[in-house]
């Protein structure tokens, strides 16, 4: 609220609103007070019902033309006009105060309503410019509540001063205004300060009207008719201008009759005390717009409307009976807070359900409605006291009313009610946060299609919606007999599946074409992955029975999935999320009613970018969550290393710790060389404690590269260990020289210097402190959004680059993989990848730590021996690894098939995985590989393959995976398929461009902004990461990698894809050679432009490749050139493949 309200424009519209009510105010008090002092019994009631009369009565009269006007003119410009002549009529009742002219001071009383009259509609429709539609009811709750402060203050200083100035020697009204000249210069000085005010408003809109004003026009009753048409036409603006309504006329009522009724019941005569009980009724308005506002901050919270009814009648049936003063102060306070609990979530529909273009005319309709009503209760009043009707009479009369009309808003809202209720039980679990309310039509058939993850998904998206919304469910579940009556309630559609399902469709059409909300999950059932299931095209059946002005509004909901309600595993359900879960509901663009289901869904997953960026904003850094996650259950087991045995997480945060206070070095970007093991993943940790930022170097790159990395990182010290370093020297790889351009610690010397009672006194700090004390002691202070970790990309086509991750992608990323994952108690994570690559980092490393699952290491992954050994030894249940990796486990005969039993899901990523590797890994392990897709750039994972998924309930598959994809978007991700040259976006099926989007996307490139900004591109608000690569989606959102845009040849002017290429040759000589792994590149051809060249281990005749490749209808542009036998295919250190390594030695093979 205080983003909101701290701008130098919403600070002087407040004060100017809170001027002006004080303004108005201070005149009617004085005259009322005058009448208090000098009248008596009925005709006290009849004049003051007069005075407040004199204020309306503008309003009716001049309905039209202050509609007119508002819409004519920007409103800042109308309230500076009318704020001149409010300064211009204070100084007129100046002079009347002066010349003791009471009879014409009270005329004036008129002239300052017509002011007030043009200046209300601008006021209440520059609530809508300055503070935005998602912002209305907070922003209304804090308008409403200044106004009544207002009136509050004013009622009590205006009534002080008078009696202060008035005595009793006065019999005169002539006499006691001659008295009040001071309260003259007081409005005149207000008046001024507001003017002031108002010329620091800014313009928020652009007249929406060029039409003449004609007296004329707005003389005749059609023309009034006319302007009424916008209230009449819409029933959410007609009854919730009623409401308001009668409100306010109750409250005529009570100003006009209760000085009476007090001075009766108590022979109370002070004006103080008299204003001062009645102003109760202001500061309870106050608090009870202030909670309204709370309650509703970005959504319109309609279920208070029948509450706040209620409560008005109550307050007004205790009222005739009470004789206490001070009972009655409390009484009228109650009122009021129940008053403002009414008047809120009304003014909020009413703004937000009028168009743009009506909204002035709606707001001035609005206020000769009220105004009307008002005038009628006060002359129906007047009436009442002439015939001889007492104050206590008029108030009983008054209290049967109200609870008329409060059952008659029970009765049309009754589902409000119960949504009421229904908000204030999941607020004590929930926190709802509603993205872009705005974008929801206030009026029109409007289809809501989202996704569905828990139970009480309807119940969300009802209470995030400002308007009453019909769900369509499952015909088993509505027909319960102790649910039906809710379901019919709110108007929910029960259908069947399949050929059953007609009716209800029809149903819907009808809903929507009579202008209605319909809410569909096109799902048709709730998800089992936290991933979005087949969108289902039976709401496209129902729209081609709806009107074309009938819209699909997409919506995506995040922070069910892991509550009870969802199907989520035991172990999500059981994660901490405080005390109340944030969940975040984010509506999308409005799309045409004939849209697919296909586009639907891209636009769903779209929407829940923003959803997740939402939730990662409240997320901390990782040294903060590894604390999180080592305070849970601290003897469970953190790290299992293949060679230094188990660490629990109490342990794993001693050494973490403990090593974190021996990174001593000035520069903020660390240096490591480590494998994935216990102390890599120590050293990781403690370098983040310190604030620092991590560069795990790659140990398999050349020494350039390295040289290179460190250079540009500006790296001075490297964390290290001396088996480590001795254990590369063996394998040929000697970094020695890298001594010279840094300074090398190794683990084992810092490892000497921990004493045994550092180590204890540290174990128990972590036994003992909370977790938010063990931050402040042993964090450094870091903001989320700082960089967490430089990783240098593998470099698979051309020189590494620096890319830059915060704590916010790392911790996005992983929280994205946990849903899809759907970790188990059970579950251990076989952590071998290195730690130099995004994929071992974020996945192996950070993920098991920080989600509290157990992670395996061993530093090799390949070692296929030692990887079984691990996995079956600590029965690790998900793997990652690459193709590579993947293929020597299926072809070493020492890893047998049981030591990999345990495992779940074995996820390949970081190349495209090969159909023999998959086939034979199934063969061998009995165990499908799940592909993935992602780049370093966005921390690595962007998309999965997931087991597909029985719901026994309705008997439907969730379908979590297609053969030949690498999955739909993980939550909170989102693809593009684009043309790379126009950036526009490509119909389904069409191979393009790829974006990805979503939290985890990269910083940027380490000084290098302007590769940074070729990359990224934003789009709609959203960053989009522009990956390289060319691809399609299906219908359902499943990715199909094409290739490299760089791994293209232009043979004879046809673009031929070189994977393609590989891919058809080791599939049509599969039989011949089984384990065949190739590589294509592209060189300069003289005759083609370009031509192909194979790479291979395995020396086989070119024509052999030919023939084969004919036979299996291969197209003959793919068939190689050359094939080039070399003893070993070029690798990274990641197992992919180096591509400008294998276009080098090709080269050279042309010479």
């Amino acid at each position: 609220m205080s983003k909101l309200f701290n701008s130098r424009a919403s600070i002087a519209f407040l004060v100017a609103v809170f001027l002006n009510s004080f303004v108005d105010l201070g005149h009617k008090i004085i005259i009322q007070n005058t009448i208090f002092k000098t009248y008596d019994g009925s005709n006290l009631i009849i004049l003051t019902a007069i005075v407040n009369a004199l204020i309306l009565l503008p309003f009716i009269l001049l309905f039209s033309p202050a509609g007119f006007i508002s819409d004519r003119f920007a409103k800042h410009k109308v309230m500076r006009a009318s704020a001149w002549v409010a300064l211009s009529l204070t100084i007129g009742i100046t002079v009347c105060y002066m010349l003791g002219w009471f009879w014409m001071a009270f005329a004036m009383t008129f002239l300052m309503g017509v002011q007030s009259t043009f200046y209300g509609p601008a006021k209440y429709a520059y609530i809508r410019g300055l503070f935005g539609k998602d912002n209305l009811a907070q922003a209304n709750g804090v308008v409403a509540a200044i106004s009544i402060l207002s009136i509050l203050a004013g009622t009590l200083l205006y009534s002080i001063v008078f009696e202060s100035l008035y005595s009793e020697v006065l019999t005169s009204k002539k006499d006691i205004i001659q008295n009040l000249i001071p309260v003259g210069f007081l409005l005149v000085g207000n008046a001024v300060i507001e003017l002031i005010m108002l010329y620091q408003l800014p313009q928020t809109d652009h007249p929406q009207s060029k039409a003449p004003f004609r007296w004329q026009d707005h003389l005749q009753p059609r023309t009034i008719i006319s302007s009424l048409q916008p209230v009449i036409n819409n029933s959410v603006i007609r009854l919730s201008i009623l409401g308001l309504a009668m409100f306010w006329s109750v409250g005529q009522i009570l100003l006009a009759s209760f000085p009476a009724f007090i001075k009766q019941q108590t022979g109370e005569v002070n004006t103080i005390v008299i204003q001062a009980v009645m102003a109760a009724s202001g500061l309870g308005i106050a608090l009870g717009s202030y909670i309204a506002g709370r309650i509703s901050r970005n959504y319109i919270e309609t279920g208070l409307v029948p509450l706040g009814a209620a409560g008005i009648t109550l307050g007004l049936w205790l009222l005739p009976g009470m004789t206490s003063k001070m009972g009655m102060a409390l009484d009228f306070f109650f009122i009021g807070c129940m008053g403002g609990i009414f008047l809120v979530p009304l003014n909020a529909l009413v703004q937000f359900t009028a168009r743009e273009q009506q909204l002035g005319k709606v707001l001035a309709g609005s206020n000769l409605v009220q105004n009307v009503a008002m005038l009628s209760f006060l002359v129906l009043t007047a009436v009442a006291a002439s015939a001889g009707f007492s104050a206590k009479h008029l108030l009983i009369i008054t209290a049967a009313l109200t609870l008329a009309a409060s059952v008659y808003t029970v009765y049309k809202l009754p589902q409000s009610l119960v949504r009421f209720l229904m908000g204030r039980i999941t607020s004590t679990r929930y926190r709802l946060n509603v993205q872009d309310m705005k974008k929801i039509p206030g009026e029109g058939g409007v289809m809501l299609l989202g996704n569905h993850i828990s139970w009480i998904d309807w119940a969300i998206v009802q209470l995030a919606s400002p308007r009453p919304v019909h769900f369509v469910m499952i015909k088993s579940i509505y027909d319960r007999w102790y649910l039906t009556w809710f379901f019919k309630m709110f108007g929910c559609i029960p259908i069947q599946q399949g050929a059953g399902s007609g009716k209800a469709l029809e149903r819907v059409s009808q809903l929507l074409n009579e202008g209605k909300v319909v809410c569909l999950f096109p799902e048709g059932t709730i998800s089992r992955s936290g991933h979005l299931n087949t969108f289902k095209k039976g709401f496209e059946l129902a729209a081609t029975q709806c009107n074309d002005d009938v819209v699909i509004q997409p919506f995506y909901l995040r922070g069910l999935w892991g509550s009870q309600f969802s199907r989520s595993s035991d172990k999500l359900k059981k994660q901490p999320a405080g005390l109340r879960r944030d969940l975040v509901i984010a509506f999308g663009d409005t799309l045409p009613i004939n849209s697919t289901a296909d586009l639907v869904k891209r636009r769903v997953f779209d929407l829940s970018i923003r959803s997740w960026n939402t939730y990662v904003e409240t997320l901390p850094t990782l040294s903060h969550a590894w604390i999180d996650s080592a305070k849970q259950r601290g003897g469970d087991i953190a790290i299992a290393d293949s060679l230094t045995g188990t660490l629990s997480k109490t342990r794993a945060l001693t050494g973490t710790v403990c090593f974190s206070r021996r990174i001593t070095c000035q520069a903020q970007n660390v240096g490591l060389l480590l494998p994935n093991s216990a102390g890599g993943a120590l050293a990781n940790m403690a370098s983040l404690m310190r604030g620092k930022t991590v560069v795990n170097l790659n140990y398999s790159a050349s020494l350039d590269a390295l040289k290179s990395a460190i250079e540009q990182a500006q790296i001075k010290t490297v964390y290290t260990s001396r088996k480590f370093i001795k254990k590369l020297v063996t394998r040929g790889i000697d970094l020695s020289t890298l001594e010279e351009q840094c300074k090398f610690i190794y683990l084992e010397d810092l490892k000497e210097t921990i004493g045994k009672g550092e180590s204890l006194l540290t174990l128990l700090s972590i036994k003992l402190l909370p977790a938010g004390l063990l931050k402040l002691l042993y964090c450094r202070n870091q903001n989320p959004n700082s960089t967490a970790a430089i990783l240098f990309s593998s470099g698979s086509e051309g020189a590494p680059k620096g890319v830059m991750l915060s704590h916010l992608n790392f911790m996005a990323n992983l929280k994205q993989i946990t849903d899809v994952l759907n970790v188990r108690e059970d579950d251990a994570m076989m952590a071998s990848l290195p730690l130099f690559h995004a994929f071992g980092l974020t996945v192996t490393q950070f993920l098991p730590l920080i989600e509290g699952i157990p992670m395996v290491c061993h530093a090799d992954p390949t070692d296929a021996v030692g990887v079984g050994k691990a996995v079956a030894k600590y029965r690790a249940t998900i793997i990652c690894g690459t193709s590579t990796f993947l293929r020597l486990y299926t072809r070493n005969k020492r890893v047998h098939p049981l030591m990999f039993d345990s495992l779940r899901m074995v996820i390949a990523g970081a190349e495209k995985l090969q159909d023999d590797v998959r086939q034979a890994f199934k063969l061998k392990f009995d165990c499908d590989i799940l592909e993935g897709y992602g780049t370093t750039e966005t921390t690595p994972v962007s998309s999965v393959n997931l087991p597909d998924s029985l719901d026994t309930d309705n008997w439907q598959v969730q379908q979590g995976s297609t053969r030949g994809t690498v999955g739909i978007p993980l939550p909170g991700t989102s693809f593009k398929i684009v043309d790379p040259e126009t950036f526009e976006e490509l119909p389904t099926g069409t191979d393009g461009m790829i974006l990805t989007g979503g939290a985890q996307v990269m910083q940027g490139y380490l000084d290098n902004p302007e590769k940074t900004a070729s990359v990224i591109k934003e789009i709609d608000n959203v960053r989009w990461y522009v990956t390289g690569d060319k691809g399609r989606l299906d219908a359902q959102g499943f990715l199909t990698i094409v290739d490299r845009y760089s791994r293209f040849a232009k043979l004879a002017g046809e673009m031929v894809s070189l994977s393609l290429v590989e891919a058809a040759i080791m599939k049509a000589l599969a039989e011949d050679y089984p384990e065949l792994e190739v590589v294509a590149v592209n060189l300069p051809d003289d005759k083609k432009g370009e031509k192909v060249v194979i790479l291979s281990e395995v020396d086989i005749p070119l024509s052999d490749i030919r023939s084969k490749m004919a036979a299996s209808g291969c197209s003959a542009l793919m068939t190689p050139a050359r094939i080039q036998v070399v003893e070993s295919l070029p690798k990274l250190g990641s197992g992919k493949t180096d591509f400008p390594q294998a276009k080098q030695v090709a080269l050279s093979g042309e010479q």
